[in-house]
C-alpha cells in the first residue's frame, strides 16, 4: 500500500496550465465555474489560486502539513475543499482566505475529497481502505447566513463545536468494503448513489439515504490499482482508469464492461467529465487526452419533406414544409442511445437502426416498423426485432442486408428471416448504393457490388471511409472520411478530393448538384470539379440532414432540429460558369453582391477575366483585369485614375497591338516618350503633329530630337539650320552640296 502511494507520487513529475508550468510534483487542479480562477495543491504543502486571464497566482493558502492530493471549488459558496497526507480534510474560504473547518477521521493520507454537486455533503476517500460521508451543513449554516459575531470566532477556532456540541462538519456514513487503499469516490450527480476505485483493483457502488450507506455492487475488470472513477454527466454509466494502462466505460444497471481504452505504455492516474459537451480528459504518464465515449451524430434518415431521427430513445419525424416535429414511437432499450446509423424503407415504412461498438461481438440491428398513425403524447413502444450484425441497409423493397460478425453478407426479408448468403469481397462495412447494390467498404478501397448479379460493378481507391452521401438523382456519391471528401460518379470514376485539416461532420447534395458539408466550425461547399470554399462559420458543430435553396436544416449536438440561413450565391455562381450557362451568370454579375478576392482570383484561374471585371472595385486590379481580357476602354479609365507612369506604358503597349494609336498617342503623351510619339505620327501619317513635335523639340533645346523630326518630315532646310547652330558646318556644306541648296544658307 505505502509502495503504491510512493510510485504514485513519481508518476507526476509536472503540470501545465495555459503556458504555467510546475517543475515539483502539482495534484488536483480544478477551474471555478463562473470565475477565471482555478486552484491547485501541491507536494509543497501550498493551495494556490490562479487567475488564468491575468496569467498570475492570486494568493497561497497554508495549513497542511504534508503533501496535498486533490483541491475542489464548491459549486456555490466560496469554499475550497482539500485533502492531504496528513490524514485530513480542509474547506477554506478563499474570499477570507481562511479556513473554516478541518475534517479528522481518517487514519491514512486522505486520496481524494469532492463536495456533492446540490447536497450540503462531501465523500472523501482514503488509504485507510474507507470512504467517508461527511454532513457540512452546519458549516454552511453558521458560515453562508451566519448570527450576529459569530462567524469571526469560528475562524479563530475551525473545527470547534458550538455550546450544543454540534460539529461544523459530521460523519454521517463509513463505507467500508474495499480490501486495499481506497484511491477515488465521487457522487452521482442526481441519484443518491457513490462510486470508489481502490488499489485492490476493483470498483464498487454504494447506495445511502438518510440513516444508512449500503454495498450496491462491485465491478471486476482491471488487473492493476483503479487510480480514478466517476459517474457520467447525462448517461446511467461509470468510468474508471487504472494503472494497467486503460480506460474503462462500466453499464451502472448490469455492472458490466461496456468499453476499454488503452494505451501501450503510459499509466493513468485521473479523469475528468466536461460540464456540458460529451467529451472526457484522461491523465497519463505522458501527458492528456481528450476522448469521447460515442458518435455525436445523430441517426437520421430523410424521404421526400419527413425527417425522421432518434432522439432519447424516441424515433422522431420532422415535417420540413411546416416543421411539425412529433415522436413516432419508443424504442427498446434504457435512456442510453447507441444508435449509429439508420436506414429507412419508405414502401414497408419500417427503419433499420444500427448499434456499431468497439467490440463487435456487441454490434446489433433493429428492425421496426413504424406506425402510421404517432401519438407524440403516448406513442407505443413496439417489438423490434434485434439481431446481431454489423450493419443493416435495404436492398429491395422487402429484402435488407446484414453484415455479419464474419464480415459476409447476408440478406433478410421483413420478418429478419434469412433468405440468402451473397459471395462478395471480404469487407468492413457496407453501405446503401441504391436497390440491389451496395457500397462495400475494404481496407483500402470501396466497391460498388451488384447484390442480385452478385458482381463487381466498379471499385474506387478511398481508404478509412465513415460516411457516404448520394445525390437525389444517384449520378453521384461523396465518400468521406476523416479528412477527405471524394466525389465520384455512379460508375466510382473519381471526379475530385478535397482535403481538410478540421474533421468533416456531415454533409448533403442540394438541388442544383453542390455538395454542403459542415466541419468542426464551418459550413463549406464542394463542386464536383473539385472547386471548394467556405459558406459560413460555426459555433458549435452542426449535423446537416438538408438543403434547400437558402435553408440549411439541420441536427445539433443536442439532435434538437435546427434551421440555419447561408448564401448560396457563390457557389451557383461558380457551378453556372462551369455549366456555361452565361445568362445565368449576367444575372448574378448584375444583381448579386458577389465581392471578395477570392472571387476575382477564382475567374482569372478559370480563364474568365471580363467576368471578374465587374466585381472588382480596386483601379490596380481592374487594369491588370482589363489588359488580360484586352479590354481596353476600362484599361484606360483605371490608368487614368492611377496616373502612374509603369500603367501607361503598359497601356501604350497593349494599345499598339490593338492598333488603338488614339489611346497609343495619349499613353506616349502621358510617359513624354517624344521619339515614339514621333514614329507614330510618322507612320499614321499626321505630318502636322510631327511638325508640331520637331517644334516642340527646339523649344526644349533637343538638338537631337529636333534634327530627327526634321529628318523624319525631309525638311532639309530644317537639318541645315540644325547643323550650323550647333557648329557642324562641314555637314553643313554636305548636306548643301548634297541637295544642291544655295550656299548663303
Amino acid at each position: 500500500m505505502m509502495w503504491a502511494s510512493e510510485h504514485r507520487i513519481r508518476g507526476i513529475q509536472q503540470c501545465r496550465v495555459d503556458g504555467w508550468t510546475w517543475t515539483s510534483p502539482v495534484r488536483g487542479i480544478h477551474f471555478h465555474n463562473q470565475q477565471p480562477l482555478f486552484v491547485s495543491g501541491g507536494d509543497d504543502y501550498k493551495i494556490k489560486i490562479w487567475n488564468y486571464k491575468l496569467r498570475r497566482c492570486l494568493f497561497t493558502l497554508l495549513g497542511h502539513l504534508d503533501y496535498i492530493r486533490t483541491t475542489f471549488f464548491h459549486h456555490e459558496y466560496p469554499w475550497i475543499l482539500s485533502s492531504s497526507d496528513d490524514q485530513t480534510i480542509r474547506i477554506w474560504n478563499w474570499q477570507s482566505r481562511t479556513c473554516i473547518s478541518v475534517l479528522t477521521g481518517h487514519s491514512h493520507y486522505v486520496m481524494c475529497a469532492q463536495f456533492h454537486p446540490s447536497e450540503d455533503l462531501v465523500v472523501s476517500a482514503s488509504l485507510d481502505q474507507t470512504v467517508r460521508v461527511w454532513d457540512i451543513s452546519g458549516l454552511r449554516k453558521k458560515n453562508v447566513a451566519p448570527g450576529p459575531g459569530g462567524i469571526e470566532e469560528r475562524l479563530r477556532t475551525p473545527g470547534q463545536t458550538d455550546l450544543f456540541g454540534t460539529s461544523d462538519a459530521i460523519v454521517k456514513h463509513v463505507l467500508e468494503g474495499h480490501d486495499r487503499g481506497v484511491n477515488w469516490a465521487a457522487f452521482h450527480p442526481t441519484l443518491p448513489l457513490i462510486v470508489s476505485g481502490a488499489d485492490d483493483r476493483q470498483l464498487k457502488l454504494w447506495r445511502m439515504n438518510e440513516s444508512k450507506a449500503w454495498e450496491v455492487d462491485t465491478c471486476r475488470g482491471h488487473y492493476n490499482n483503479v487510480s480514478c472513477c466517476l459517474f457520467h454527466p447525462r448517461q446511467e454509466l461509470i468510468l474508471s482508469n487504472s494503472e494497467d494502462k486503460s480506460i474503462r466505460v462500466w453499464d451502472i444497471s448490469k455492472r458490466t464492461g461496456v468499453q476499454t481504452f488503452r494505451r501501450e505504455h503510459d499509466r493513468y492516474w485521473v479523469l475528468a467529465a466536461h460540464p456540458s459537451l460529451n467529451l472526457f480528459a484522461a491523465g497519463h504518464d505522458g501527458g492528456m487526452i481528450i476522448f469521447k465515449l460515442e458518435k455525436e451524430r445523430p441517426p437520421f434518415a430523410v424521404h421526400g419533406d419527413i425527417l425522421y431521427y432518434v432522439k432519447d430513445r424516441y424515433l422522431r419525424k420532422l415535417d420540413f414544409t411546416n416543421s411539425k416535429d412529433v415522436a413516432v414511437m419508443q424504442l427498446r432499450g434504457g435512456s442510453r442511445s447507441p444508435f449509429s446509423c439508420m436506414s429507412y424503407n419508405p414502401v414497408e415504412n419500417t427503419v433499420l437502426l444500427c448499434t456499431k461498438m468497439s467490440n463487435i461481438e456487441n454490434s446489433t440491428y433493429d428492425l421496426y416498423s413504424v406506425p402510421k398513425d404517432s401519438d407524440s403524447s403516448n406513442p407505443d413502444a413496439p417489438e423490434g426485432k434485434r439481431s446481431s450484425g454489423l450493419n443493416a441497409v435495404w436492398v429491395a423493397r422487402n429484402r435488407f442486408a446484414v453484415l455479419d460478425r464474419t464480415h459476409s453478407i447476408i440478406i433478410k426479408d421483413l420478418k429478419n428471416e434469412i433468405t440468402k448468403k451473397v459471395q462478395a469481397p471480404n469487407c468492413e462495412d457496407i453501405f446503401y448504393a441504391g436497390m440491389g447494390c451496395l457500397l462495400l467498404k475494404e481496407p483500402d478501397t470501396i466497391t460498388l457490388f451488384d447484390v442480385q448479379q452478385k458482381r463487381t460493378l466498379g471499385t474506387v481507391k478511398i481508404s478509412k471511409v465513415k460516411m457516404v452521401i448520394w445525390s437525389s438523382d444517384m449520378a453521384t456519391v461523396a465518400l468521406i472520411s476523416k479528412h477527405v471528401i471524394s466525389i465520384c460518379n455512379r460508375k466510382l470514376e473519381n471526379l475530385c478530393s478535397i482535403h481538410e485539416n478540421i474533421r468533416i461532420k456531415s454533409g448533403s447534395w442540394d438541388e442544383s448538384g453542390v455538395l454542403v458539408y459542415t466541419t468542426s466550425n464551418h459550413i463549406k461547399y464542394a463542386l464536383t470539379n473539385g472547386d471548394h470554399g467556405i459558406i459560413r462559420t460555426l459555433d458549435l458543430p452542426i449535423y446537416i440532414t438538408r438543403i434547400k435553396g437558402s435553408s440549411v436544416y439541420c441536427l445539433d449536438r443536442e439532435c434538437r432540429p435546427r434551421v440555419l440561413s447561408i448564401d448560396p450565391t457563390e457557389f451557383k455562381f461558380k457551378l453556372a460558369l462551369v455549366n456555361r450557362k452565361f445568362e445565368e451568370v449576367l444575372h448574378m454579375v448584375r444583381n448579386a453582391k458577389l465581392v471578395g478576392q477570392s472571387i476575382i482570383s477564382y475567374l482569372q484561374k478559370k480563364g474568365y477575366p471580363e467576368v471578374a471585371l465587374h466585381f472588382v472595385k480596386d483601379e490596380k486590379t481592374r487594369f491588370g483585369l482589363a489588359l488580360e481580357c484586352g479590354n481596353i476602354e476600362i484599361a484606360l479609365e483605371a490608368a487614368k485614375a492611377l496616373d502612374d507612369g509603369a500603367c501607361w506604358e503598359k497601356l501604350g503597349e497593349a494599345a499598339l497591338l490593338q492598333g488603338n494609336h488614339q489611346i497609343v498617342e495619349m499613353a506616349y503623351q502621358k510617359t513624354k516618350n517624344f521619339d515614339k510619339l514621333s514614329f507614330l505620327y510618322l507612320i499614321t501619317g499626321n505630318l502636322e503633329k510631327l511638325r508640331k513635335m520637331m517644334k516642340i523639340a527646339e523649344i526644349r533645346k533637343d538638338t537631337s530630337g529636333h534634327y530627327q523630326n526634321a529628318l523624319l518630315l525631309g525638311d532639309v532646310t530644317e537639318r541645315v539650320k540644325i547643323l550650323k547652330g550647333c557648329g557642324q558646318s562641314k555637314l553643313k556644306f554636305l548636306l548643301k552640296f548634297i541637295y544642291k541648296l544655295s550656299l548663303r544658307l
